[in-house]
């Protein structure tokens, strides 16, 4: 991309530049929603249904904030107060899941959440997504849903919830516009039941899967 941004990501680290992705060039659609837009839901059903392997950036922070690293403290620490963990560390991470996937669909869930994870990304990894499934959905109805689906989750309380959802405001948002000004966004009404959804986001992802190529092979 050439940025100043960009110059700056690629200098601050280079460690994981190194570690590409042997020359593969994966498809990659980003998930990206509220807290509790039914992102998780969503994804496993595309996963199911396309082929698609779920990368769940907030499971991966989870995993390694109990995994007795250096990171893993820090991480819990921000995961409570609805922070942003550094874009360094979730790259890493992310770009590891990517490595041992083996699969060249890859769904990549709450992420980037901001507009330097999204730089970051781009200028790392070398990989633009394919499109931006935005799930829409009210922050009352997000709200409602976070705090019934008792999942045991430290970050579901209704403090934390408040954070999250002004995170998501003022950092997600306009990487969603950023990517919706170059048309790769494809927006979805999320606050209906999640088959409904569903049926909603099969449109998307089947009128992407319908090219055929000679050997009668699906190709995305």
């Amino acid at each position: 991309m050439g940025s100043v941004i960009d110059v700056a990501i690629e200098e601050k680290m280079p460690c994981l530049q190194e570690g590409s992705l042997t020359g593969r060039k994966p498809t990659v659609v980003f998930v990206l929603g509220g807290p509790g837009s039914g992102k998780g839901t969503q994804c496993a059903n595309i996963a199911q249904h396309f082929g698609f392997t779920h990368l769940n950036t907030g499971d991966l922070l989870r995993a390694e904030s109990r995994s007795g690293s250096e990171n893993g403290t820090m991480i819990q620490n921000m995961i409570k107060e609805g922070k942003i963990v550094p874009t360094e560390v979730t790259i890493k991470l992310l770009q590891k899941a990517m490595q041992e996937s083996g699969n060249d669909k890859l769904l990549i869930d709450g992420f980037p959440r901001d507009d330097g994870s999204r730089a970051a990304f781009e200028a790392v990894i070398k990989i633009e997504p394919e499109f931006v499934l935005f799930l829409d959905c009210s922050e009352e109805e997000m709200k409602t849903r976070l705090l019934n689906r008792n999942q045991g989750r430290e970050d579901d309380n209704i403090d934390t919830i408040r954070k999250r959802f002004k995170v998501f405001r003022e950092s997600t948002l306009p990487v969603i516009e950023y990517y919706n000004s170059k048309g790769k966004v494809r927006k979805i009404d999320a606050g209906k039941p999640a088959q409904e959804v569903f049926e909603a986001v099969k449109i998307i992802f089947t009128s992407k899967s319908e090219k055929v190529n000679r050997c009668g092979c699906i190709i995305l």
